[in-house]
């Protein structure tokens, strides 16, 4: 039970954080140094979130070719860049991912 008010409490506040935002800031203009400042917003979070995924094991960076993530990693950063595709980004990362966890095993 105590889950499920913890994603329905989380839900709320991210609707309320949302519609403040979008009331509040709705009727202004924002200036033009902010709106170029929230474009760097969206990759900065994701690289936030990413980064320690891949590269930490066990509180341990790990830059050694045994880091099946981070392989999997470089590799869809390369499909991203070469195709500008996100769904075979993900899936090319997921399934080296994938791939190398079976034959590792």
């Amino acid at each position: 039970m105590n889950i499920w008010v913890t994603m329905v409490a989380a839900g709320l506040i991210t609707y309320m954080m949302r519609v403040f935002f979008i009331v509040l800031v709705g009727r202004k203009e924002i200036p033009n140094n902010i709106r170029m400042g929230l474009q760097f917003v969206p990759p900065a979070v994701l690289t936030a979130i990413i980064v320690p995924e891949v590269l930490y094991s066990d509180s341990v960076m790990q830059l050694t070719i045994k880091n099946y993530r981070l392989i999997a990693a470089v590799l869809a950063c390369i499909v991203a860049w070469k195709t500008k595709n996100a769904i075979l980004t993900v899936v090319v990362g997921m399934l080296v991912l994938l791939i190398l966890q079976m034959l590792s095993n």
